[in-house]
């Protein structure tokens, strides 16, 4: 193994940023890593331009969704052979809440939270009207959901991070009182992993689903994973059941057989100028120790909360202050939130917003440290106190917020 490198002081030079940029919004797409066009240029030239469709052994491209999502399995616990990388994080979700239902047949209900992602809830809801057997998803407020565990519900089915406010749930603990209940669960990591140390082994999860493009830093539109617990992999069945998944996909077979363990997950063809890149963004992650990026990371979120609050009591905390409840973001709610944030882009602090008053930045300390930190603290309170947001330019919704 590589020596590992210290968070920030090594790990920033790994990484282009623009100059006079801090960039808060990792959270929700992970800055570009150096070695990444190198990486994907390869795959382009020599690997499809040379090997042309024999690359797909001479380059173990079909191999390639079982080998990261090994080096995935690392940063969240999982065991070897039991994470499949592809597709989108909305089709692995969807999988995941359809095996979980049918292993939990007799039941009908689905619980999840209104702090979920809204495209979870839309998946669970298309789900329910393909299935149409009666299923129901109740929703309950975050803080609400270890009480409304009983034994009616079928799967429990959350973000372990709110994509909001960055409130954490304790995975361990509800997964073990859901199994007390007889509830298969299903957990979405997508502001989970590469931001905090995750075990699904040791919570003994069901079913996990993430994406690579945030914290894990692989591009716009890099390809999903999805966990699937050994005890399962045999049995679940994956409601895509797409030819790359088939037990033998090039005998080309008119009727369906599952591949054994998760193989079964994959659907179609793998992206694998994608996949390219979130190869090159793992190459950082096997130097660098997950749970020192957490303790950073908490470090940075205090100091940004405390910053902020010092400068600017206009603007709301509803991150939790306690460490062990949030990730790796810290928001705040303010009337002219979306507006301010857009005056802090055109500053250079670029973080980002969610409805309805939520200004939200990403700590990623493999590229932020104190500086920058302290930095953006101070223009934030530039933009507040001088009430630059209120001018006009910052008043027009993008298409992307």
């Amino acid at each position: 193994m590589t020596q590992k490198l210290r968070v920030y002081e090594d790990t920033k030079a790994l990484f282009h940023l623009p100059d006079g940029v801090i960039y808060l919004d990792g959270n929700s797409l992970g800055a570009l890593p150096l070695g990444v066009a190198e990486r994907v240029n390869r795959v382009i030239t020599v690997e499809w331009g040379h090997e042309l469709i024999r690359a797909w052994n001479t380059a173990d491209w079909y191999v390639q969704p079982r080998r990261l999502g090994d080096r995935i399995a690392r940063l969240i616990g999982a065991e070897p052979g039991s994470v499949m990388v592809g597709d989108t994080l909305s089709l692995k979700v969807y999988q995941a809440l359809a095996a979980a239902l049918e292993m939990n047949a007799a039941r009908k209900l689905i619980l999840s939270d209104t702090g979920n992602f809204p495209t979870d809830l839309y998946m669970a809801e298309g789900l329910i009207a393909t299935l149409g057997r009666g299923h129901q998803l109740r929703l309950v407020a975050p803080e609400a959901i270890e009480a409304a565990l009983s034994e009616e519900i079928a799967v429990l089915y959350l973000t372990e991070v709110d994509y909001r406010t960055g409130r954490r749930h304790d995975m361990a603990k509800l997964t073990a009182k859901a199994h007390a209940l007889g509830i298969v669960t299903v957990w979405d990591l997508a502001h989970s992993a590469g931001a905090l140390p995750v075990d699904l082994a040791g919570a003994g999860a069901d079913f996990a689903a993430g994406c690579t493009y945030k914290y894990l830093n692989a591009g716009p539109g890099a390809p999903a994973f999805l966990y699937v617990a050994p005890r399962h992999a045999g049995s679940a069945r994956s409601a895509l059941s797409g030819w790359m998944g088939h037990e033998k996909p090039f005998a080309f077979e008119l009727g369906y057989a599952a591949a054994s363990g998760v193989e079964r997950m994959r659907v179609g063809t793998p992206p694998v100028l994608a996949m390219a890149a979130l190869e090159a963004s793992l190459d950082i992650w096997d130097r660098v120790d997950i749970a020192e990026v957490r303790a950073w990371s908490l470090d940075l979120s205090d100091l940004l909360i405390d910053e902020v609050e010092r400068r600017c009591p206009q603007l709301k905390l509803v991150t939790p202050r306690a460490p062990t409840q949030r990730g790796s973001q810290v928001s705040f709610a303010f009337e002219g939130g979306y507006a301010a944030m857009q005056a802090l882009i055109a500053r250079g602090v670029i973080g980002d917003f969610r409805a309805p008053d939520i200004m939200r930045f990403g700590i990623t300390p493999l590229y932020i440290g104190e500086d920058e930190i302290i930095r953006a603290a101070e223009i934030i309170e530039e933009v507040i106190a001088g009430e630059e947001w209120r001018r006009p330019e910052y008043q027009v919704v993008n298409a992307v917020t």
